[in-house]
């Protein structure tokens, strides 16, 4: 049961109150870099990375602010102006799930702000990269604060522009502009479900304001359609099957947009969409929920097969991102019993995965922007602090005893063994998978001996790149512990997304969680046979089908291609056809027949007046003869 929500004003809400500053401050960075183009090359980075810390600075106070009210006096809406008249009050919701994702957007996309400094120091449009940044971070907040769908789908799209101009920044390659329009066009769809979604809400309740919701949604078959409409916003969001596809070809953009959109920002709106609707995944008898969990079970072993095959180490980890928001998304199908497991998840992840991709990045940084894994082995030499840092990322997203994805992940694991089995044992054989994928990338970038070119020369990183790093590594450390231990988050969470009857408790010697410790060891086991005891080729050997069907991302392009495009372009040719044809030939059938009758008349114009008097004088003769002929009739 939610609590009342208490509404304030910018004039009375102290910190609070003035949370609208946490979107300002860096939309106005984005608007300075912007609008003053070349004038801020100097400065421009360090007014992005000011305009984002300000913001964290504002979220850090608004939450301390919050947790000093009472659970049932910590939601609160701030009234800023009338955007529709009569329809639509702009305003903020800050509770602790708001205030959550804030924090974790300012948090790490800071950090991801400073470490852009040093990886984009060379860019000659470097101060532009910051302004999408900031816009990114800006969009994001928007989307996550406001207290209504019209603000949130304002700041959806906004994400969905940011991700474009930053996945498409150099966009003299081909294949960075193929890819901006592919995540473009693949998220449209998805915001048509979230639109259509969004009238259907209005056309129920007359409001799209959270706080006008019901807790109990509609009717059975209104709160279904709702529901399934806006899991597929989520879907195009968060990257979930059927659209899926744009993930791994964003990775064309600069690494800190990979970590940015993987970690803090894009892929995790769509699990906030299905938590804040929660009113119509959850009343009695509605399958939204079950579809939720069915979408994040299959989308996490598809992202984990797709990580299996990569060599590419970002794309490795791109789908390694897509397998960890399947677990998210089976965590919120699970109602309240799983929300904390997987905001809780997601918050760590946010951590350990900015941690892999901007380790990530410092490795290509070392090796000539060198991306294939098997032209890296032996690094760790060469780069420690990188090394340290994303081996304990990598410890965490395992599910390593006592690692923060220990708890959360494996939280998810076991809430659905319990609430949903069949799920449940998938979640645990994708926790397995998980186990090698993630060792393979570790042993084939920092283990074994050198393959890379005589070119390379590996160093580590400068500390404005390794610092951001550090301070990653160690939320991936114990964060999970503090946020599930003693159902600490859920306790701060229930205010805004409920409570269930029974808390949830972690359980690491349940059957779930000692399976799936083994099939991590296994995966591991196996990894490193492959992997960390053999030299590994330099050049990518053919494969097996399965290793094929997964380097090819389980042929979901070619499943689109074949559904949309080619049928899409059968219909545009048929059309072009039918308009060639048909309205064209009356159009062009019916002005050749005019004016070939004009020309014909014209000829009667001879433009001599012996002519037209000889025409007069006929004519009057052949008049006088009627009516000579009509009188004597």
């Amino acid at each position: 049961m939610e609590s009342h929500i208490a509404e304030i004003t910018p004039h009375t809400g102290g910190v609070i109150g003035n949370a609208w500053l946490m979107i300002a401050l860096p939309l106005i960075g984005a608007f300075i870099l912007l609008v003053f183009n070349r004038f801020t090359n100097r400065w421009g980075h360090l007014l992005g990375v000011a305009m984002s810390l300000a913001s964290f600075v504002v979220a850090v106070l608004a939450f301390f602010e919050l947790i000093g009210f009472g659970a049932e006096e910590r939601r609160r809406a701030v009234h800023l102006y009338e955007f529709i008249p009569g329809m639509v009050d702009m305003g903020l919701l800050i509770d602790p799930l708001s205030i959550s994702f804030a924090l974790l957007i300012t948090g790490v996309g800071s950090l991801i702000h400073i470490y852009s400094i040093g990886y984009m120091s060379h860019d000659e449009h470097r101060r532009r990269f910051f302004a999408y940044l900031n816009l990114f971070v800006a969009a994001m907040l928007l989307l996550v604060l406001a207290d209504n769908y019209v603000g949130l789908f304002i700041g959806w799209e906004g994400v969905g522009l940011a991700s474009y101009l930053l996945i498409g920044f150099w966009q003299f390659k081909p294949s960075a502009a193929v890819a901006a329009k592919k995540a473009f066009v693949v998220n449209r769809v998805g915001d048509f479900g979230l639109l259509v979604g969004m009238f259907v809400i209005w056309t129920t309740f007359g409001s799209l304001a959270f706080k006008d919701i019901p807790v109990n949604g509609a009717e059975s078959g209104t709160t279904l359609a709702i529901g399934l409409l806006l899991l597929l916003g989520a879907c195009g969001k968060s990257a979930q099957l059927p659209l899926q596809s744009w993930l791994l070809d964003a990775m064309e953009g600069p690494t800190p947009v990979s970590a940015l959109i993987h970690a803090a920002t894009m892929v995790t709106a769509g699990v906030y969409l299905v938590v804040r609707s929660g009113a119509f995944f959850f009343p009695e008898g509605s399958g939204a929920a079950l579809a939720v969990a069915i979408v994040g079970a299959a989308t996490l072993l598809a992202g984990a097969i797709i990580g299996c095959a990569k060599d590419d180490i970002k794309k490795g980890l791109a789908g390694s991102t897509m397998s960890q928001i399947g677990y998210m998304m089976l965590g919120a199908g699970l109602g309240p019993a799983g929300y904390a497991f997987a905001i809780g998840h997601l918050i760590t992840h946010g951590f350990f995965k900015a941690d892999m991709f901007l380790g990530a990045g410092s490795v290509m940084h070392g090796m000539n922007d060198e991306v294939n894994m098997r032209k890296y082995g032996g690094l760790r030499k060469f780069m420690p602090i990188t090394f340290i840092t994303f081996f304990i990322g990598y410890l965490a997203i395992i599910g390593f005893p006592l690692l923060s994805g220990y708890f959360t992940k494996d939280g998810i694991i076991e809430t659905a063994v319990h609430h949903q089995p069949i799920l449940g044992w998938l979640a645990v054989l994708g926790a397995g998978i998980t186990g090698f994928y993630m060792s393979r990338m570790v042993f084939m970038t920092f283990f074994g001996e050198k393959r890379w070119a005589d070119d390379a020369h590996p160093h580590e990183s400068p500390l404005v790149m390794t610092v951001p790093l550090m301070i990653l590594s160690l939320g991936a450390l114990g964060l999970g512990a503090y946020l599930v231990l003693s159902n600490r988050l859920l306790l701060f969470l229930a205010p805004a997304v409920g409570q269930p009857e029974v808390l949830p408790h972690f359980a690491p010697f349940a059957p779930s969680g000692l399976a799936t410790l083994g099939l991590v060891a296994v995966g591991v086991i196996i990894a490193w046979m492959r992997y960390g005891r053999v030299e590994v080729p330099s050049v990518q050997p053919r494969g097996s089908f399965l290793t094929t069907f997964a380097r090819r991302d389980l042929y979901g392009d070619a499943l689109n291609e074949s559904l949309f495009m080619r049928p899409g372009q059968w219909l545009t040719r048929l059309a072009v056809f039918f308009d060639n044809r048909g309205i064209d030939g009356i159009v062009n059938g019916l002005a050749a027949g005019i004016g070939g009758s004009s020309g014909r008349l014209r000829r009667v114009q001879t433009g001599f007046a012996r002519t037209y008097a000889l025409s007069i004088f006929i004519g009057a003769a052949l008049l006088t003869g009627a009516l000579l002929l009509v009188g004597n009739i």
